[in-house]
């Protein structure tokens, strides 16, 4: 009998589901989105997992189970208890997720175990397993996008930490403010605006940019550079030798892999940070439902 795994990818603007096979491929026709945003409520977002799960289960084929929900949550976690306090959506701080997934795969009919984590996590044990860190002994994978997040995987196993929450880079400090506050996609926008630039979107920096805007481009360069600097540092603690970066942001130039890579060799004091390989992450927007699914698909 052929398995799935559903997945979910709660983020600050979307709530995704898909079903995902053991070979890490999502089935055609599963996937399933909500809007999210900042101000979504424990209620709207109850009523958005039942819709995405029963949506999703859909698809599944008549000879096919489900074996599984893992999901990649806006973080911070609390993997123990099952809840989330997520920066980007403060009215779910405190909310149980993994129970209010339960209830909801319940509602679809099926009773199956629930594995939360953070999304940066899942990214990363996704990348690991049929991504561009898929040869790494030690890699980091990251997202530059609404906010910044990333996960580690040391000999093949995701690093959770204590409490679920390794690889919060966005949170760690770059001069006097944190990564997320300098170089995501917001953050990045906002800089520019207060130098006088009129755009309001990352697509519309990343045009401008690329039409030669002297003040675009210094925002792109500035994030790239930020990037650079706090991947530098986590090369440096945990020997990585590989980095793979994704999420929307990181589309905003051609060059900017490219720039991050740069900015880190620059900032890297010893040789063996300088050496980790930077590359864009091969999964797409696919890969944070990957990563969900592989906290059922490859535990243990």
């Amino acid at each position: 009998m052929t398995t799935f795994a559903l997945a979910l990818d709660l983020g600050g603007t979307k709530l995704d589901a898909a079903l995902v096979d053991p070979s890490g491929t999502v089935l055609a026709g599963s996937r399933a989105r909500r809007a999210t945003g900042r101000d979504i409520t424990p209620a709207a977002l109850d009523e958005a997992l039942a819709a995405v799960v029963a949506e999703a289960l859909t698809a599944l084929p008549a000879d096919a189970q489900v074996v599984g929900a893992g999901i990649g949550s806006a973080g911070p976690v609390d993997r123990p208890s099952g809840g989330i306090l997520p920066v980007n959506m403060p009215a779910l701080v405190g909310f149980d997720l993994a129970a209010a997934v339960a209830r909801a795969v319940r509602a679809a009919g099926l009773d199956v175990p629930v594995v939360l984590g953070h999304d940066g996590g899942a990214l990363a044990l996704a990348e690991s397993w049929i991504g561009a860190a898929a040869d790494a002994v030690a890699s980091l994978s990251i997202v530059v996008s609404t906010g910044i997040g990333g996960g580690f995987v040391l000999g093949g196993a995701l690093m959770t930490g204590a409490s679920g929450n390794a690889g919060h880079l966005g949170q760690t400090l770059v001069g006097d403010t944190t990564l997320e506050e300098i170089a995501s996609g917001p953050a990045s926008i906002a800089w520019a605006r207060a130098q006088g630039w009129s755009g309001t979107t990352g697509m519309e920096l990343g045009a401008a940019a690329a039409a030669g805007d002297a003040t675009a481009r210094a925002a792109v360069e500035r994030s790239a550079r930020a990037v650079g600097i706090g991947l530098a540092n986590a090369s440096t603690l945990v020997d990585l030798d590989v980095i793979s970066i994704g999420g929307g942001f990181s589309h905003v130039s051609d060059d900017y892999i490219e720039l991050v890579g740069t900015a880190l060799r620059e900032a890297a004091v010893l040789e063996f940070a300088r050496r980790v390989r930077v590359v864009r992450s091969a999964l797409g927007d696919e890969g944070p439902l990957i990563g969900a699914a592989a906290l059922i698909l490859r535990r243990g």
